[in-house]
């Protein structure tokens, strides 16, 4: 396992030169007021180099073990974790876009591909269908074996963020908390109880692996992501078009008000929404951007070929995932990236408050 311990800066601090070593190994660092200018989220690592091939290797093992039920009959287990699925037609579309809102994250050049239709769940797993999945299984997810995992700082309470005391470097308003889990978003002093119908959080890229295959499906391509986001309409911001609020509604579970001090829930959420609280796009789909990010099987890059391309898959290795759709954390100040063009990454070890995924599968599941 890679080293628990990762970079990140506390709201409103930057992390200082030096420090001394702490007990797992990571330089500890005085905190010292600073000023950041983006929220972070993929910066959210364990590690860095060529361990996070190995680690994604492993994690990739680790949900093969859950294979053995492919192709069979779904038990009725299985049958409890299932979504609705929508089928997503295939075709010609623009991937990516030609006026990208964050340029550094390889949103562009505008490019015509082609996908093969399939289907996809019309929501993010949610807590309750996870807990259905470890219950059967008895799967353990990274962050419960790493024993921490990333949470947005003003979601803590006094207790939890008075027993963090070190910083690493670099990932503001993200504070990495012993005890954190899908169980317990915000820590130990936190559950899921209310929150079943909330999409889970806290997998990384080898859980969400893991419970696809579980369930005889697995993860979107980013170019079937964006394609059953953009819902059906060609070459808009959102799933919806190009309003962010059609006639004063809001679509998507965002953040309003002042990054990161304050959220004025304007939308009726702080944190994560329960599945389906906001309307569906064109084909049926709900929070495909807000509420929280969602994993791809692709790898990240940056560059891509303006050559015509079928079933694109990304490149084929790397040492970080793709994620798309943002969160409920998502502000045009700081992430303007709840657009279907938008993207960013993490390390497939990864797990943070704000970070899910969905199913999709080539047959109606």
């Amino acid at each position: 396992m890679l080293c628990c311990t990762v970079l990140f800066v506390v709201c409103g601090f930057v992390s200082k030169v030096g420090g001394a070593q702490s007990s797992s190994g990571a330089d500890t660092q005085e905190l010292i007021p600073g000023e950041a200018s983006s929220c972070g989220c993929d910066q959210l690592k364990r590690a860095a180099g060529a361990a996070e091939v190995k680690e994604e290797e492993d994690g990739a093992k680790r949900a093969g073990k859950y294979s053995k039920h492919t192709n069979e009959r779904t038990t009725e287990a299985q049958q409890g974790t299932q979504s609705q699925m929508v089928h997503i037609p295939g075709g010609e579309f623009l991937f990516g876009t030609d006026d990208p809102g964050i340029p550094a994250d390889g949103e562009g050049p505008q490019r015509l591909v082609h996908v093969d239709s399939f289907y996809m769940d019309v929501q993010e797993v949610t807590n309750q269908q996870f807990e259905g999945f470890v219950n059967a299984t008895g799967y353990r997810t990274e962050a419960e074996t790493f024993g921490d995992s990333f949470v947005f700082e003003g979601s803590l309470s006094e207790a939890v963020k008075n027993e963090i005391t070190q910083a690493v470097a670099a990932a503001p308003w993200w504070l990495p908390v012993k005890g954190a889990s899908w169980r317990h978003p915000e820590g130990p002093d936190s559950n899921i109880t209310e929150r079943m119908d909330h999409p889970v959080l806290h997998v990384s890229w080898a859980d969400a692996v893991a419970f696809c295959t579980w369930v005889n499906k697995r993860l979107p391509t980013e170019a079937e992501w964006e394609l059953a986001c953009r819902g059906g309409l060609k070459d808009r911001l959102y799933p919806w078009g190009n309003k962010l609020k059609p006639k004063e509604q809001h679509y998507a579970n965002l953040w309003q008000g002042d990054f990161p001090t304050h959220n004025s829930a304007e939308d009726g959420f702080i944190q994560t929404s329960p599945v389906r609280s906001f309307p569906a796009n064109g084909f049926g789909l709900y929070d495909m951007v807000g509420n929280v990010w969602e994993w791809t099987s692709d790898w990240w890059t940056v560059y891509h070929t303006t050559e015509q391309q079928h079933n694109p898959k990304g490149p084929l290795s790397g040492t970080d995932k793709v994620k798309k759709g943002g969160s409920y954390m998502c502000h045009k100040s700081y992430c303007y990236r709840y657009r279907c063009a938008a993207r960013s990454q993490n390390t497939p070890d990864s797990s943070a408050s704000n970070l899910g995924f969905r199913c999709v599968s080539q047959e109606q599941r």
